[in-house]
């Protein structure tokens, strides 16, 4: 075969693996981490500073920079985040994706295999998820590396090449050639981890006399520079489509890379001597790799500790460049939340599901006191929008995120515990569908009453009003259960629907008792037994939703308990 087709075969190929194990990796992470993932995400609307240790952490586990973007990207264009959480979210993200280059530093060729063997057991043969999912990690981390290693054995003709590395000596002396050559490296491949991780697998090589680099670190630099810069591409073409808030955070990560590279690309042999003095030392191709991951690092933190107390200026710069405000084009029936870009991470996609359920619930707690409105006769109270279109929202929406719930399944990134989460979360919509169905029924029967003149009696409306009362306390209990994951409520809440219980028996009799007397209608006898029967079961749904709150079922949330407004007001 041709030299250059071997070389050719031998990057991709090594590539190939690289980032399959790389992104397999992350995958089995995010399952090991568990609950402590949700934690992380729960700083993720804190100050500033665990803002940024948060994006830090989460890039940590998800081994891409631009994952975070992508997920905090989703987060503000739903409105979870505000800007300038976001951006300190991700200055700590441009932290976090380091890890790699320092872990490819390593030097582990004598180890992969037993690494990968390890894995391979441990996933093959263990009997709990957890065990498996630590033995993919172990498995994918060396298959990482050996493809780490394909990548070095194929480049090490070109290290001898003559017209190679004179190319590599123009990068020396003129930066912005190897800021160039990073950039679009990271722009093709999509990851600056892998095009670090090649850059420092070819600085590893000896040049022609055998002892030192190829490039050298002064011709590391530049690439990796442009490496930074490279990787941005990714959130701006996620933010493509998203709010202004989202393009801002995207735009605000570039200004990040861009003014940090610009900045360092004016003090290269500087910087080079500092990250000397901090590396280990010995001949240049030994320590070169930890040279490069140690630059990635200190560009990354120094470019953090210099923006984060600026934050209030990147806002102000992004503003400038993406002015004004999101025109309100959502209709009630769209989803506000669900990002399909964040389905490949289990917790951010939970997260996402959670509050469109809630906004779903609200739609439906809205029907309820329409529905109520129109039989008491009363102006409808704090509903603008129809219950016709209240009900089609509600459906709409809970098609959407079943639909959402499935594709999230159909990825195999969940855990047994978040598939059972999930699936508790599905339960809960499909129940809060089923009281919207309900609802409709009432107001449709109600409607058709009155268009052929018929009406309720005082007294009946009274006790439909007194059913209606109980069932919205019920309604907003079952969904403050889901929404704390507290199950203290279940008990009072079996009460009511007991109360609910017998009162369509006491209702049903009341208005037999009237119709004797000529108070109420006797045709109305089987429409009033109806919607009576259909006021039990809204009972009976609200009792279920609550009871998932037993089984562990709660929203995901970004943390609560901490004002969103205090960061905004800090930087304002």
């Amino acid at each position: 075969m041709n030299e250059s087709l071997k070389v050719l075969f031998g990057l991709i190929g090594g590539l190939a693996m690289f980032l399959y194990g790389m992104n397999t990796m992350s995958d089995n992470l995010q399952k090991v981490a568990g609950d402590r993932m949700r934690k992380i995400l729960g700083f993720l609307t804190s100050n500033r500073v665990m803002g940024a240790l948060a994006g830090a952490l989460v890039t940590a586990v998800l081994q891409s920079s631009s994952a975070t973007t992508v997920m905090v990207i989703g987060f503000v264009s739903s409105g979870l985040m505000t800007l300038p959480q976001a951006i300190s979210v991700i200055f700590g993200a441009n932290i976090g994706t380091t890890m790699t280059a320092q872990l490819m530093a390593f030097k582990i060729s004598n180890y992969i295999y037993p690494i990968i063997f390890i894995g391979f057991i441990m996933y093959f043969a263990g009997k709990k998820e957890r065990v498996k999912n630590i033995g993919m990690v172990i498995f994918s981390f060396g298959l990482l590396f050996e493809g780490i290693e394909i990548m070095g054995s194929t480049m090490k003709p070109l290290a001898g090449s003559a017209v190679f590395t004179d190319l590599m000596g123009q990068v020396s002396h003129i930066p912005v050639f190897g800021i160039l050559l990073g950039a679009v490296m990271t722009l093709v491949v999509q990851s600056s981890s892998a095009t670090i991780a090649v850059l420092q697998n070819f600085a590893s090589q000896a040049g022609p006399d055998g002892v030192t680099s190829v490039i050298g670190l002064t011709g590391a630099i530049p690439i990796l520079l442009g490496d930074n810069i490279g990787t941005t591409i990714t959130a701006l073409l996620a933010s493509i489509g998203q709010s202004r808030n989202a393009k801002r955070t995207a735009i605000a990560h570039s200004f990040f890379n861009i003014t940090g590279s610009v900045v360092f690309a004016c003090i290269i042999p500087v910087f080079a001597s500092f990250v000397r003095m901090i590396s280990p030392s010995g001949p240049e191709v030994e320590v070169i790799s930890r040279q490069i991951a140690n630059a990635h690092t200190t560009f990354n933190i120094a470019c953090t500790l210099i923006w984060l107390p600026l934050l209030p200026l990147m806002v102000k710069l992004v503003t400038t460049v993406i002015p004004g405000e999101d025109k309100k084009t959502l209709t009630v029936s769209q989803p506000k939340y669900l990002d399909e870009k964040v389905l490949g991470q289990p917790l951010p996609a939970l997260c996402l599901i959670s509050q469109e359920i809630d906004r779903c619930a609200g739609y439906t707690l809205s029907l309820m006191n329409a529905v109520k409105a129109e039989i008491l006769g009363d102006a409808i109270p704090h509903v603008d929008i129809p219950s016709e279109e209240l009900f089609q929202s509600v459906k709409n929406l809970q098609e959407q995120i079943a639909q959402y719930i499935s594709r999230l399944f159909s990825r195999g990134v969940l855990t047994e515990e978040q598939a059972e989460l999930t699936a508790g979360l599905l339960f809960v919509v499909n129940h809060v569908d089923r009281i919207a169905d309900r609802c409709e029924e009432i107001g449709e029967k109600n409607r058709l009453l009155k268009n052929d003149g018929v009406t309720f009696s005082r007294e009946a409306s009274d006790e439909l009003e007194d059913c209606f009362t109980i069932l919205g306390r019920m309604f907003e209990e079952a969904m403050d259960c889901i929404r704390t994951g507290s199950d203290e409520a279940v008990e009072s809440m079996t009460k009511d629907k007991n109360q609910i219980h017998r009162a369509q028996k006491k209702y049903n009799k009341n208005h037999l008792v009237r119709v004797r007397r000529k108070i109420c209608n006797s045709t109305l006898t089987q429409d009033y037994g109806n919607i009576l029967y259909s006021l039990d079961r809204i009972a009976d749904n609200c009792t279920a939703i609550a009871e998932e709150s037993q089984d562990q079922v709660s929203f995901v949330t970004l943390n609560a308990a901490i004002d969103a407004v205090t960061l905004e007001e800090e930087t304002s």
